[in-house]
């Protein structure tokens, strides 16, 4: 997505929210090179299901060749004619490649000013593309910081009714070692932020 506006100051709670859901955009767009699996081999988790969660991931990370992560990720995404995933949400949502739910999405997208980057060519609604979406209208690199009420109409429109089901799907998956503990991090993180969504809107 294309950034508009520069970094602006936001309370670290949501920092730290957008920078997990950008973590994960990142690791889903495309394979992880050396530097970034050197990198989250670095991170730590606590004693939470997200920490520990993110623990796994760094212990696989440390262990995982760019090559042997790049195979994995075209067979899970990619492979010949299709991967063992289709992670986007017009597939999840209704069994079919470019429904409703991405018109959906474009119309919300426009309405906010995110414009798809000139060098990506896939639909918006794939899940790398939605978690960057989510963390660039908390952290405000699309104009000013999306207060919690718009995240959640974001979050319970495009993200919620699906995004779980595909990471519990990539946790799972047989060609799954390295996406495993992202699919972990990326199911135990969709549960905080929706109960975290339904205490605020209690």
């Amino acid at each position: 997505m294309n950034d508009t506006s520069e970094m602006v100051e936001i309370a670290d709670e949501d920092r730290m929210r957008a920078d997990l859901y950008d973590f994960l955009g990142l690791l889903l767009a495309r394979p992880p090179s050396q530097t970034v699996l050197t990198q989250t081999a670095t991170l730590s988790g606590d004693d939470t299901a997200l920490g520990q969660s993110i623990s796994g991931l760094a212990r696989v990370a440390h262990v995982t060749k760019p090559a042997a992560a790049e195979r994995e990720f075209n067979a899970l995404f990619i492979g010949l004619g299709r991967g063992e995933l289709l992670p986007y949400a017009s597939y999840y949502l209704t069994g079919f490649l470019n429904e409703k739910p991405l018109a959906q999405l474009r119309s919300d997208m426009a309405a906010r000013g995110i414009t798809r980057a000139p060098n990506v060519y896939e639909p918006e609604d794939n899940i790398a593309s939605l978690m960057e979406m989510m963390g660039g209208m908390i952290a405000g690199r699309f104009g000013q910081p999306a207060g919690l009420a718009t995240q959640q109409e974001f979050w319970n429109r495009h993200i919620g009714p699906w995004a779980a089901h595909f990471f519990a799907d990539l946790e799972a998956a047989k060609n799954s070692v390295f996406y495993a503990s992202v699919g972990a991090i990326g199911r135990n993180y969709m549960e905080i932020e929706k109960e975290g969504f339904r205490m605020a809107a209690a």
